[in-house]
C-alpha cells in the first residue's frame, strides 16, 4: 500500500525574530533623515544666493550714489571750499570718522547714516528694487577754503586750450604747456546701499575736480 503524499509531516516553521522588520525600520528612519538634511541644505543653498544676488544689487546701485556726487561736484565746484551738509559734502577729509557708523561707543567721529549725527549724509529715493542710497562726499583736505596744494590731496591739469598733446595729428604736436596748468583736487565718495533684507553694501570712489 503507498503512502498518502498528503499525510506527509510537514516540517515546523522555524522561529522568526523579527530582524527584518528591525533593519528595514532603521534604513526608513536612516532615509528619512537623509530626505530632511537635503531639503535643510536646499534651502540654505537657495538663501545665501537669494542674499549674494541681493548683496550684488545693493552694491551696483551703489553707482547711484556716485554719479550724484559727480554731478552736484560738476555744478559747485566753486563752492568745495565750504561745507554743505544738505547734500552731505564736507570740505575736509575727517581722517577720524567711521564711515561704517560701526563703533560701539557714541563719538562725534561716528558716522551715523540715518542723519543723527554732526556728519549727515545726503540720500536719494529708493530705487525700483528696494534699495537706499545714502553718500558723503569729503575734499581731501586738512582745513576748509580755498584749495591748498600744501594742505591739499590735489592734481595739476593743463588749462582748457593751453595744450592739445597727442589729440592733434603727430606731425602738428604740441607739447603740454605747464605755465598754464590748473591745479584740481581730489574728492573722496563713501556710498552706503541699505537692501530690501536689510543687506548693506559700502562703495567708494575717488573724484577729481
Amino acid at each position: 500500500m503507498r503512502p498518502n503524499p498528503l499525510s506527509r509531516p510537514r516540517p515546523a516553521r522555524s522561529a522568526q525574530s523579527g530582524m527584518v522588520l528591525i533593519v528595514t525600520l532603521i534604513v526608513l528612519a536612516a532615509m528619512t533623515l537623509a530626505g530632511v538634511a537635503l531639503v535643510r541644505s536646499v534651502d540654505t543653498a537657495v538663501m545665501i544666493a537669494g542674499n549674494l544676488a541681493f548683496r550684488q544689487g545693493a552694491t551696483i546701485a551703489g553707482d547711484a550714489g556716485v554719479e550724484a556726487a559727480r554731478t552736484w561736484l560738476s555744478t559747485n565746484g566753486s563752492a568745495s571750499g565750504s561745507d554743505n551738509p544738505g547734500n552731505g559734502y564736507y570740505a575736509t577729509s575727517q581722517d577720524t570718522l567711521d564711515l561704517t557708523g560701526n563703533r560701539t561707543t557714541a563719538t562725534s567721529d561716528n558716522l551715523e547714516w540715518d542723519g543723527s549725527g554732526s556728519t549727515k549724509p545726503r540720500c536719494l529715493a529708493a530705487d525700483a528694487a528696494g534699495n537706499t542710497v545714502c553718500f558723503v562726499v569729503h575734499r581731501l583736505c586738512q582745513n576748509v577754503g580755498p584749495l591748498d596744494s600744501s594742505t591739499c590731496a590735489t592734481r595739476e591739469t593743463p588749462m582748457a586750450g593751453s595744450s592739445l598733446g597727442l589729440s592733434r595729428p603727430m606731425e602738428t604736436y604740441q607739447e603740454r604747456s605747464w605755465a598754464s596748468a590748473a591745479t584740481i583736487g581730489y574728492f573722496r565718495v563713501t556710498v552706503r546701499v541699505a537692501g530690501p533684507r536689510n543687506n548693506v553694501s559700502y562703495v567708494q570712489a575717488f573724484l577729481l575736480n
